[in-house]
């Protein structure tokens, strides 16, 4: 099919040979996109790495692509916030490995060859892969054969590093992971602490068949209670106990020889703490009475300190429901909070306590105070005053008696600040060593390396520099300057503030990144000398390798040669752009474009853009460049950049700024800085050659589809046809706050529905595309919002699609449903941005438009809704479950 209002080329003709008019009416049912799209969804994905503690040995956690729909459709049951297989006695629709490799890493810091880990079953799915504090072993899970009901369950497994054998920790063959929480925690080199499921558990609570009485809440105390929309709750006493069924967990601690003991009575336990000389446990529980308004993490909670074999010792505290944590944005939770063990010490400990009540509407001073304690402090012997903070505490870095850093936040002014304070000098006073904006990157110093401890803990790393009395850490930064991201690493003397840069990345043709520092196996300072990296580097055309870089000559040597994973678009084109919106504000995007495309030559393309939304306080901030013009395009399964493969222009995420300087809210001119920002984007396509002015398209997922909905509302003239994916369109669901907002509906009324695409049905000409998984659980964007909004559409006549992916959530897992995604995107691009003539979504009420509007195809695994001017068909409306994933811990 021709291009109508440009030149017809190859590239544009070579989209249109797909007939999907005829396969539209096929009615079938799950689709799969063309083989271009296809083939890079299905390739196989790069094994994850980690490195072991003593840094002499990396293992390769080996990945599947996609899963199928069947795993998701496996039964899930909704509660405090969470999915729970119940089957798995774990979080639902969970990754896994599918094996293990080790390498050493010799002396010339290349790798050995591959041991891989044996001795479990085939087919065996690998979760919570854990190295021993020394390095000699490794820990997992498995489950296999999830057909029984037992046999799926979590056991653990133990492995030799050396050999690469495993076999089962437990000798009872009948001990199964509980994994709804926490799984486990190594306690020291020979002896883990896993939670288990209770043995004397017996069967699910089965759901009364008549009612106890009715649902009743109350607010007979006039108690204000805001909370935002918050998904998958607790409905009834039936709920609880099915939330303590699953949730309820037995401790165990078990040596590597299998040797069991049970420590401390069945409860819902959160997670469990080592202190770094083994001697304690943290242990963080929930408990009753639960709510029905707000998740798990806001239930009652009780902190405990236990010795290392499990004797209660004393409470540290036991919070109350948290159910009027205010909206606004650093509010918290009243009492302890953030508590956790001193890095550098054996088993000391330190919290945080707000002195706002939790609001941080109310002003005072101090806002939060940071306490120490030892364990076991002597009789009478009160929490030591640390530090005290005027802003919302952020976090700790310690590193010995005369040197920790101390972070606070503000999100409203944006200002960040990091203390330089030495605990063990009641006689040095704490100093302020950065005090920025979080979104002034040009100006982050970056953050202090850490090293890791015999202990497992991390702490500053100390260097020592030649005939240098000076006090040195390094300080690894993102780098962002006006021409991309340029990592580095500064040696930084804390008491002068002077620094010198001693690495930096390669910023003619790659983007190097420091993943860790590998010189770290001593206690003590490390000698610059004999400093250690590793980086990742990558390129436009590159993907990321892993390198070791070694001083004092910063030789570099490879050690990972993963192939291209998309080598038919190897030689993709790449270039980071800068253009400027009507009021003066600087924005940039990532222009990608196809392989072997000349505009000159070829002539515009039809483009996709793709964005999300940001809030600033500043213009200048909001200008900054972000991201580098030499990172590896990597293209996820439901990526924009897999239409370069159908000869589209890409502009990937234009900066979208909604920007509220000083005491300005940025939300209460949110349409006409998104439209001044479309508009800028659109002109700069057009005026580069690249984008055919009839044929752009825009899209987005989540508060990008949010973004579309409202583009096509609001700035038709901008774009052919729009995809919106999992958004929400009416603010007024979610009136205590959304996204960045804090206002309330109340307070801000005219700016929610203002902002609300819902209340501008009337205006949507263009085509839109509506996409939503069936159990969305993010907060915010249920699956009624794309529901309602599309009955919306149609109530006003508008082109307009809505496909409902059964067991998905907010992001889309199942091949299944992706593939099916990525149908419905091509076709929609097919239809109505290369094959769009002026006229199409202009006259909405012609012929022509009603005519190809009314091709519906009906499904009969999804349900699918389309209408336009004629008439609307829904198919196949079942009840459905989608299954939330739970990723395996951090392995760095």
């Amino acid at each position: 099919m021709p291009t109508s209002g440009g030149p017809s080329n190859d590239t544009v003709s070579s989209y249109t040979s797909t007939h999907y008019e005829d396969e539209a009416s096929l009615g079938v049912g799950y689709r799969v996109p063309p083989p271009e799209i296809k083939d890079i969804v299905d390739a196989p994905p790069v094994p994850a790495l980690s490195f072991s503690p003593c840094r002499d040995n990396i293992i390769f956690l080996k990945r599947r692509a996609l899963p199928p729909l069947a795993e998701l459709a496996k039964p899930e049951e909704k509660l405090a916030g969470l999915r729970i297989d119940g089957n798995c006695n774990s979080r639902s629709r969970m990754s896994f490995y599918t094996g293990i490799g080790i390498h050493q890493i010799l002396s010339d810091s290349k790798l050995g060859p591959e041991v891989s880990v044996t001795g479990f079953p085939d087919g065996a799915k690998i979760n919570f892969v854990s190295w021993s504090p020394d390095g000699r072993h490794l820990a997992f899970s498995i489950r296999v054969n999830e057909e029984d009901n037992n046999s799926s369950k979590f056991g653990v497994w133990i492995a030799d590093v050396e050999t690469g054998e495993a076999r089962p920790l437990f000798q009872s063959p009948n001990v199964y992971l509980n994994a709804v929480f926490h799984n486990y925690v190594w306690v020291d080199n020979s002896t883990l602490l896993v939670c288990t499921i209770p043995l004397s558990r017996g069967a699910p609570p089965k759901k009364p068949l008549v009612p106890v009485g009715p649902k009743i809440q109350s607010n007979e105390q006039k108690t204000i209670v805001q909370v935002r929309t918050f998904q998958d709750l607790l409905k009834d006493e039936y709920d609880e106990d099915l939330f303590d069924y699953y949730a309820t967990t037995q401790l165990v601690l078990v040596s590597l020889d299998g040797v069991t003991k049970d420590i401390g009575l069945p409860a819902v336990y959160t997670s469990m703490d080592p202190s770094p000389d083994h001697k304690y446990l943290l242990i963080s529980s929930i408990h009753r009475p639960y709510s029905f308004i707000v998740p798990h993490g806001r239930f009652p909670k009780k902190v405990e300190l236990w010795s290392a074999d499990g004797i209660f010792i004393r409470e540290l505290c036991d919070l109350p429901v948290a159910e009027n944590i205010p909206i606004a944005f650093n509010s918290v939770r009243k009492g302890m909070r953030s508590i956790n063990w001193r890095a550098d010490k054996p088993s000391t400990l330190y919290w945080v306590e707000t002195q706002d009540g939790g609001d941080a509407k109310v002003e005072v001073s101090p806002r939060d105070i940071i306490y120490t304690q030892p364990a076991e402090p002597l009789e009478g012997e009160q929490p030591v005053i640390f530090h005290k903070l005027d802003l919302r505490y952020r976090g700790i870095s310690w590193c010995d008696d005369s040197l920790a850093l101390v972070y606070e936040s503000w999100y409203k002014t944006r200002r960040i600040r990091t203390w330089v304070i030495s605990p063990g000098s009641e006689d040095v006073t704490p100093r302020i060593l950065f005090d920025r904006s979080s979104e002034d990157v040009y100006s982050d110093p970056g953050s202090p390396m850490l090293r890791r401890t015999k202990a497992g803990t991390h702490v500053i790393a100390n260097i020592k520099k030649e005939s240098d009395e000076g006090r040195y850490i390094i300080l690894n930064g993102v780098g962002a300057t006006p021409e991309g991201n340029i990592p580095f690493l500064d040696l930084f003397d804390i008491n002068t503030g002077n620094k010198e840069r001693i690495w930096e990345s390669e910023k003619d043709k790659y983007y190097e990144t420091v993943v860790a520092l590998m010189s770290d196996q001593e206690e003590g300072d490390s000698n610059l000398d004999q400093l250690k990296i590793l980086i990742s580097r990558e390129s436009k055309t590159e993907n990321k390798q892993y390198y070791l870089v070694s001083w004092p000559d910063k030789k570099l040597v490879q050690i990972t040669n993963f192939p291209h994973p998309y080598p038919q678009l190897a030689s993709l084109q790449k270039e980071m752009i800068r253009y400027q919106r009507k009021d003066g504000v600087q924005l940039t995007a990532t222009l990608y474009l196809p392989p072997g495309y000349d505009p000159s030559t070829d002539g515009p393309l039809p483009c996709l853009v793709w964005s999300y939304p940001g809030e600033f306080k500043s213009k200048d901030a909001a200008g900054q460049v972000r991201g580098s013009p030499n990172e590896f395009p990597g293209i996820g399964p439901t990526s924009a950049l897999l239409w370069l493969t159908r000869k589209f222009a890409i502009l990937s995420g234009p900066t979208i700024p909604i920007i509220g300087e000083g005491d300005v809210e940025a939300n209460d001119s949110y349409v006409e800085q998104l439209v001044a920002s479309a508009e800028a984007a659109v002109e700069e396509v057009i005026r580069r050659g690249v984008a055919h002015p009839k044929k752009i398209a825009v899209g987005g997922h989540s508060y990008g589809a949010f973004m579309t909905a409202n583009l096509l509302a609001h700035a038709p003239h901008l774009f052919c046809c729009g995809i919106a994916r999992s958004g929400a369109y009416n603010r007024t669901l979610t009136p205590f706050g959304f996204q960045n907002e804090d206002r309330t509906l109340w307070e801000a009324a005219n700016t929610y529905v203002e902002m609300s695409p819902f209340m501008s049905a009337n205006k949507i000409k263009k085509p839109i595309l509506l996409i939503h998984g069936e159990e969305d659980n993010n907060s915010g964007t249920l699956t009624m919002q794309s529901d309602r909004f599309f009955n919306a559409l149609k109530g006003h006549g508008a082109l307009s699609r809505l496909v409902i992916l059964p067991h998905e959530s907010h992001g889309y897992s199942a091949r299944e449903s992706i593939m099916h995604v990525l149908w419905e995107t091509d076709r929609w691009l097919h239809k109505y941005c290369v094959s769009n003539s002026s006229d199409v979504g202009e006259d909405h009420d012609s012929g022509s438009v009603k005519e190809n509007a009314s091709k519906g195809t009906t499904y009969a695994e999804s349900k699918v809704v389309a209408t336009g001017g004629g008439g609307s068909k829904e198919v196949s409306d079942f009840d459905y479950h989608e299954f939330l994933s739970l990723s395996s811990s951090s392995l760095w």
